[in-house]
């Protein structure tokens, strides 16, 4: 059953919602509670999780459920280009990240829903409950998911909610015509969806209509989750543990029927070195050399919507982090992904990034790594952006490192900051040609090429 739109509550917003006026943007925001019985999947008898990831599942069992999902659309159905991307919210924090209101969905006529699948998103953490229930007990205080097992068929039914075949007597759409529907997660949502791309959605093609028609992996790290992993409970222990970057163990299935796409840093391309796998016409690999997990532009819109949803400030974003927005990357992926779910070209194929047979990045004689994608950031740099982390805690693994570089090795390289932003303004052109930066991320990231510039001269 669907519920909604949902007002109300402590504090009269929706978790998580954007910073931006999204009606000065054209677009209606509104949230919905969902609810109903989800299917838990199991292994199916005989078979594993092997590294091909072709994996056979079958229904297990049914829990009740109730959870929610926030819905951005555009407000003129003729400003609708057809597409509805949903995002598995990721909930690593212990509470829910996403992030829905970029360009390319804004400008490019999409709408976007943020699904809240698992346990954590709902309950947070035993030791740190900053959940939705938590966060606002007056709107959320009645959601429920007992087991992550449920997550997948709750993903499902989030996208049958808002998808071409959806029935009912609310709406979330408002009317539009609905024609794709494209799953997304990012980081621990990735290994999720990949589980859901190898296991549930054969089943799905098998047994009717699959929910969703293409598939975008981001910032992946080479691995699925169990279909079954039980109740069990979230512990500080859990989370300390976590003190390295892990490796790649699965592929995505070479079968699908639906194209899926992984869009991943140089980071996630170290740890998926040992499951690479080629291009076909339904799978697509882009590595970004130079760009990591979180960018310090990502972790500055992080810290603003912490501050407003938990009135409490979060440490500043390190000045040292990885400087390349990620953002854009993630546009480019996009829109080429929503010209192929729609029976255009694929995106092109892309050179990976250059590493040793050991699996380590070969690096220019500047740090950077070779090979990749390659955005203007990587081949007109003032500085080092890579993975390489500062710090060697789980986050500070995520969040790379930048070096300016010296003056004199920005006059040697440049000269002066007009040929430096020439010669950025040619690397973007090249970026647009490649297809991996969208035209109407020139001027903006010239714009933060001349800053960037600026700040390795002062550095």
């Amino acid at each position: 059953m669907i519920e909604g739109p949902v007002t109300g509550g402590e504090h009269g917003w929706a978790f998580a919602r954007p910073l931006i006026d999204l009606a000065a943007k054209g677009y209606v925001e509104a949230e919905y509670f969902l609810s109903g019985e989800a299917t838990s999947y199991a292994l199916a008898a005989g078979t594993t999780m092997a590294r091909d990831g072709k994996w056979r599942a079958a229904p297990k069992a049914a829990v009740p459920f109730k959870t929610r999902f926030l819905v951005y659309r555009p407000a003129d159905p003729e400003a609708f280009n057809g597409t509805v991307v949903v995002c598995w919210n990721n909930v690593t924090a212990g509470y829910e990240l996403f992030f829905g209101e970029n360009p390319e969905v804004l400008e490019g006529g999409y709408a976007y829903v943020c699904a809240s699948v698992q346990k954590v998103g709902l309950h947070g953490f035993d030791d740190a409950p900053q959940g939705l229930v938590a966060w606002d007990r007056d709107r959320y205080g009645d959601l429920s998911i007992p087991t992550d097992d449920a997550s997948y068929d709750i993903f499902t039914q989030v996208a049958r909610a808002v998808g071409p075949g959806r029935t009912g007597a609310v709406d979330p759409m408002g009317g539009l015509q609905v024609r794709k529907v494209i799953g997304l997660g990012a980081s621990q949502s990735a290994a999720r969806l990949s589980t859901y791309i190898n296991a549930v959605h054969p089943l799905q093609a098998t047994q009717g209509t699959a929910a969703f028609d293409g598939y975008i992996l981001q910032i992946y790290f080479g691995s699925g989750t169990p279909l079954e992993a039980g109740d069990r409970p979230a512990a500080p222990a859990d989370r300390a543990a976590r003190r390295s970057i892990p490796k790649g163990q699965v592929l995505i299935r070479d079968d699908l029927d639906a194209p899926a796409m992984i869009v991943n840093t140089e980071l996630e391309a170290i740890s998926c070195f040992p499951v690479r796998q080629p291009d076909t016409d339904r799978f697509r690999t882009w590595e970004a050399a130079a760009l990591t997990h979180v960018s310090y532009q990502a972790q500055v819109i992080r810290n603003v919507k912490f501050r407003r949803d938990f009135g409490v400030e979060p440490p500043a974003a390190s000045e040292a982090m990885n400087r390349i927005a990620i953002q854009p990357y993630y546009d480019a992926a996009l829109h080429l992904m929503n010209r192929w779910v729609n029976g255009g070209a694929p995106p092109p194929s892309q050179p990976p990034i250059a590493f040793t047979a050991e699996g380590e990045a070969i690096r220019d004689a500047h740090g950077i790594a070779m090979g990749g994608v390659r955005l203007p950031q990587a081949d007109a740099p003032v500085a080092v952006n890579s993975s390489i982390p500062v710090t060697d805690d789980f986050s500070g693994q995520l969040r790379g490192s930048n070096m300016p570089f010296a003056a004199a090795k920005l006059d040697a390289l440049w000269g002066d900051e007009a040929a430096y932003l020439a010669a950025f303004a040619q690397a973007a052109e090249a970026a647009v040609q490649a297809g991996v930066l969208l035209p109407r991320d020139v001027a903006p990231a010239v714009e933060e090429a001349a800053s960037e510039y600026r700040r390795a001269r002062t550095a």
